[in-house]
Parts: C-alpha cells; structure tokens; sequence
C-alpha cells in the first residue's frame, strides 16, 4: 500500500469506528477506516446481532413447547441445532457485507491490517495493507475482548467464550455460566431455553448487578420459574475438565460445592484493546486496559481520540455509535452537546426482557435526590395478559423537587423496544407532567410506562 494522507483515520472498523468514518464522509472529511479483521466489529459478527437471531429461535422452540396456553396441539416438536446456527451467522454475514456497502457509497477508504499511532498525524498499518497513513485526526476504535479468567482460560471445547457459545455444533444437555451480566445471562436464556439444564454462578448478591435491585430480584424469580439454578455471592474456584464434561468448584456462603456440567460459558467481562496501538510516549492514558476520554471522545493526546468499547463502561454498540458521530463533529466545529453517559439504555435480550436508563432507585439516593417511585407490574396490563406475557414490571424514578426523570427500569416483553420513550423524555428534560400528559395507545404493553408514571404520584388508575 502506497503512503497515503487523509482527514481522519479510524483504527476499528466496528459500530464506533464505521459509524464515526461514514459521518465524517458526510461533512466533507477524506476518512480511511483501517480494520483487521472484520468490518462491522464483534457486535455484528460476533456478539450483538448473532446472538440476536440466537434468542429469536429459542423463543420459538419455548412458544412451540408452550402451544396448549393458546389452544394449539402439535406433536413431534423438534430443532436442527445446525440451521439454528446456520442461519444465525448468515444474518451476520449480511450485515457485515452491508458495512462494506455503506463505507464504499459514502467513499470512506477502508484498509485491510492493523493501525498503530506511530508519531504525531501518523498511524502504521501492519499485515495485508502495509504502509504509512497521516492524517489532522485519528480515532482509536478497536474495541475489546473476553476477560479471561486464570486456570479457567476458554479452550473451545469444554470451557467456551462467548464465540463457541454462538456456534454449538451439539446442544450440551447442562452447562454453567459463569457470571450474569447481559452477556451471560443471554446465553443462559438461550441455551434454557432450548432444553438445556442451566446453572448460573454470579460473584455479586444479585444476579444482572447493574440493574436496580428489584429489576434484579424480579429477573430472578423469573429465571428461576423457567428451571434455572443460580447461586449469588459465589466464586468459582477451579473447573476440572474431564474427556467431555467439567467439574466445577463453586463456593458461596463459606460452603464449596462441586458441580459437573458438559459445558461452561466464560462471562465474566471484557478487556479493552489498547495493546499494540503505540501508546507509549503519547498523552493517551489507560486505566485498567481501557483508554480515558472526555466528553468529546479527546485522549490527552492532541488530535487523538477513542470511542466505544475500547473507552470503558458502558459496553454498548449503540454508544459507541454515539460517541463516533459527536466525536466526528466536534472535530468538525459543528456545535455539540456533550456525552452524557445516564442517557445510554441497556438492554438485555434475555426472557423476560430487561431494560433501563439513568440512574436506579439506589443511585439517586446516593447522590442525595429526594425521590417519588412509581411502578406498575404487567398483570395489570390487558396487552400483556393477552400475549399470555404477563410477568414483568415498570418502574420510575424521578426527582420530587424538580420532577426531572431520573431513571426508569423495565423488564418484561418487548421493552427493549419501549425504553427509547423513557431515552427520548431524558434527553428532551420531560418532567412527569409531559409524560402524564401524553397519550399512549392502547391496548399496548408502553401503557405500563405511562401507568408507572401516574403511580409516581399516586394518580394510577389500573392498579
């Protein structure tokens, strides 16, 4: 590859880095997007989208096995575990293809290797495409990879990562998964899901510990009414790995016990990755394998930035996305608010469904608010009770002084799809009388987000 000079360089091509090369096309920047692997990240061909149509499946196969609560019959119900899979990578496959598409529509050149800062404007490009590129600005995007945890490093066939997790080629008849934040707790949901026997060991009290505590303790009951054991508070000590299952110590509550499974999913959080980027000499600084920033996406390097999951918490694709285009444009002189990370959702694709923004009930009293709560559980709700969906719960948190919403917290069906209401009266500073003032149609499960908002204020009328 000859040398060549641009606008920007992105190193990463995933939800961050695409996504901040094609928005810098757009406002007239020459861009360049150096990726080494794959176009799209991890999110699309490995963790986001994939696991997506994973979940999707296993909701069929616990609908079919479920036909009687809707007066249907059937015999002989069976998965090809194959085709599941199959048509889970050719989704990824798609999307990823149509990353390249948008790239090239949008005239963003993208570069096939490994990008490293190598002095000031000037990032080194390794492997298929080697060469220098400069560039006004460069933006560190490469993402980050599964935490390993000592003794218990993934080996692909008895101790999986969240990869062989995606591509079984026979369906373990029990496993253990060993943390449960989103990431293992969607894999316990699919693999139970699908007829699995699953055990879920997680090192804090609760089980989705970033959630507010009653999502948590709702998520819990759940989890466990569909047959899984999970077990708080507890570390897993060793895993000996027999020909074709694992032995796993586990210790809570001062007591050990000793587990066997067929298979254990590795969940335990993720590691950015900062090495080999030439950080050294630079003003980037790293803190526990993850680059700081600002609120503009600025390292302490001059004209250098970082967004997404190589940035820290939260690790979400559409943050990532986020922090691109506001990266892109403040770079570009457009006026820009500044990140505000509480008004990121979280998502959670388990069954039921767990979704959030802001700050949980907990947090708000921590930072001295004086709070009104407000919440509403689906068994009062006629959508939810018809889709035969009705366990579930939204909850508020809004400031009593101010009536700023705070925080909202949901989980049941489809509220992945509804948080953007909550994300959408955050971001516009709505307080409760704009919400309690708003129509919302019925009958639909987003009532509950407007019933929990009445409840705030002792005003709910169906419950």
């Amino acid at each position: 590859m000859a040398d060549q000079s641009f606008d920007l360089v992105v190193i990463g091509g995933g939800p961050g880095g695409y996504v901040a090369a094609i928005r810098a096309a757009q406002l007239g920047m020459k861009a360049a997007v150096v990726e080494r692997e794959h176009l799209g990240g991890i999110c699309l061909n490995w963790g986001c989208i994939p696991t997506k149509a994973l979940l999707r499946s296993s909701e069929i196969n616990h609908l079919l096995h479920h036909l009687g609560d809707f007066g249907f019959s059937a015999d002989n119900i069976k998965f090809d575990l194959d085709r599941v899979v199959k048509r889970s990578r050719g989704i990824a496959r798609q999307l990823a293809s149509g990353v390249g598409f948008l790239l090239k529509k949008n005239k963003v050149t993208v570069i096939d290797g490994a990008g490293k800062l190598a002095g000031k404007g000037v990032v080194e490009v390794t492997g298929k495409s080697a060469g220098k590129l400069t560039a006004g600005h460069i933006i560190l995007a490469t993402g980050a990879r599964a935490r390993q945890l000592p003794g218990m490093e993934a080996d692909g066939k008895i101790i999986w990562s969240y990869k062989e997790a995606m591509v079984p080629t026979a369906m373990p008849k029990s496993l253990l998964v060993i943390g449960s934040g989103a990431i293992g707790i969607e894999f316990a949901s699919f693999y139970r899901n699908m007829g699995a026997e699953v055990t879920v060991v997680e090192v804090m009290d609760r089980v989705l510990p970033v959630e507010d505590a009653e999502i948590s303790a709702l998520a819990r009951k759940e989890f466990e009414k569909q047959g899984m054991k999970i077990i708080t508070g507890a570390s897993v000590k060793s895993v000996r790995k027999g020909a074709d299952n694992a032995t796993v110590t586990v210790e809570a509550g001062g007591k050990s016990q000793e587990i066997t499974v067929d298979r254990v999913i590795s969940a335990v959080g993720i590691v950015g990755n900062v090495e080999g980027l030439g950080l050294e000499g630079t003003g980037v600084k790293v803190d526990r394998t993850h680059i700081l920033i600002d609120e503009f996406c600025r390292t302490g390097e001059p004209g250098v930035y970082a967004i997404g999951d190589v940035c820290g918490a939260p690790w979400l694709a559409h943050k990532a996305s986020h922090e691109g285009v506001v990266c892109v444009e403040k770079i570009a002189g457009l006026p820009v608010h500044p990140i505000d990370w509480t008004n990121i959702p979280g998502c959670t694709y388990c069954r039921p469904q767990v979704a959030s923004v802001g700050l949980t009930e907990a947090r708000a009293k921590e930072l001295g608010h004086e709070i009104r709560v407000g919440r509403f559980p689906f068994i009062g709700n006629g959508k939810a009770i018809a889709m035969g969906e009705p366990d579930g719960m939204t909850k508020v948190v809004f400031d009593a002084k101010t009536g700023e919403l705070l925080g909202a917290h949901m989980i049941g069906p489809e509220v992945t799809e509804m948080i953007q209401g909550y994300v959408i009266a955050r971001t516009l500073e709505t307080t409760e009388v704009e919400l309690m003032h708003t129509v919302f149609p019925h009958p639909t499960v987003s009532e509950t987000m407007h019933e929990a908002v009445l409840d705030a204020y002792g005003r709910a009328i169906h419950f």
